[in-house]
């Protein structure tokens, strides 16, 4: 049953799995490792720091750190908190790999209080459809009726 109820998707959550923790602080966040891998990602080749930077203080983000606090991966959700939720730039780095971070990253994605009873999520992976699908994602139903203005090189300078 859907609720009206509003939950500041701006209150900070933190989750702790052995010496692991996923939290939602922006303020937390280092900058250098998220930029650091999406401008090598097939998905973000190339994006500047500014566009990073932007895109962290306009999403709900969700950082995965070690015992240390080092940043280990990132992930970030555009909302509208109601009805719309779009999941991007998904990552653990490779050395944290293997170890149920990106399944745990997804149960706190999904589970967060802001982000109950949207109508829609969406996102879009090259290679990662298992890890996804586990959560209740399915390819287009109707790819039909989605269109989209897709400027795959914006990232690249001249």
């Amino acid at each position: 049953m859907a609720t009206d109820r509003m939950v500041d998707p701006h209150a900070v959550i933190e989750h702790r799995r052995d010496v692991f923790a996923i939290s939602t602080d922006r303020d937390r966040l280092d900058r250098d490792v998220v930029h650091g891998f999406l401008t090598n990602c097939y998905w973000a080749k190339g994006i500047s720091r500014e566009v990073v930077a932007r895109s962290i203080e306009n999403c709900l983000c969700f950082g995965i750190y070690d015992n240390s606090g080092a940043q280990i991966g990132f992930a970030r959700v555009v909302s509208d908190f109601a009805t719309f939720a779009y999941l991007g730039d998904v990552f653990v780095l490779e050395s944290y790999r293997g170890r149920g971070l990106s399944k745990w990253l997804m149960k706190c994605i999904v589970q967060h209080p802001a982000l109950q009873n949207l109508r829609r999520w969406i996102l879009l992976t090259r290679d990662a459809h298992g890890l996804y699908s586990q959560f209740g994602f399915t390819r287009l139903k109707a790819p039909e009726q989605y269109m989209e203005l897709h400027r795959p090189n914006v990232y690249e300078t001249p």
